[in-house]
């Protein structure tokens, strides 16, 4: 029974096309004017066909069992983990299901409405949906959008910031004194 579970799962895995969506690779970098690879999504920055690791080609049997199951998560929620995926590639299967990401293919815009607002798997400050938008990687807390990175950090380590220019102040303010007191020691005792 094992042996005729695991033919099956392997000619699914093997017959079905990769389906990679290269729709919402090309929605992102044309909103966002950057440059933007599979590897937002997927494990390998060429996408899911292949050998290399990450790839389809690649995957041992226990990887292509989980790609199978993967494949089969048509509704939101059932907590798969693709080998084929990174990690925001799996949470974006895993919130909206297959189902509603073929769906979307045909309106790459809506995926970023359709995300959760609040995850941030790289803990930069900057949601997901908006990296994909933005064409940063959700992956990389160094890579996002300039201005939101520094607002992000700035609301992070106003603190550290308000001491430094405190304690630049008043070392220049310090500074500014002690010179002043040496120039008048210096005319008095000439």
């Amino acid at each position: 029974m094992k042996l005729f579970i695991n033919i099956i799962l392997l000619s699914l895995v093997y017959l079905t096309p990769a389906f990679a969506h290269p729709e919402f690779q090309r929605y992102s970098k044309k909103v966002s004017g950057r440059s933007v690879n599979c590897a937002m999504c997927h494990r390998h920055s060429d996408g899911p066909e292949g050998v290399k690791p990450g790839q389809i080609g690649s995957l041992n049997q226990d990887e292509l069992n989980a790609l199978g199951l993967a494949r089969q998560a048509l509704k939101p929620g059932a907590g798969v983990k693709s080998p084929i995926l990174n990690e925001f590639g799996s949470s974006i299967l895993n919130q909206l299901g297959k189902e509603k990401i073929l769906e979307l293919k045909q309106r790459p815009e809506l995926l970023a409405g359709s995300l959760s607002k609040t995850n941030d798997l790289d803990g930069d400050g900057i949601p997901d949906a908006e990296e994909f938008k933005d064409g940063t990687h959700p992956l990389n807390s160094l890579d996002g959008h300039p201005w939101k990175l520094f607002k992000n950090n700035l609301g992070k380590n106003w603190f550290d910031i308000l001491m430094i220019v405190l304690a630049t102040g008043s070392g220049l303010y310090g500074l500014q004194n002690a010179l002043i007191w040496l120039s008048i020691k210096a005319r008095r005792e000439e």
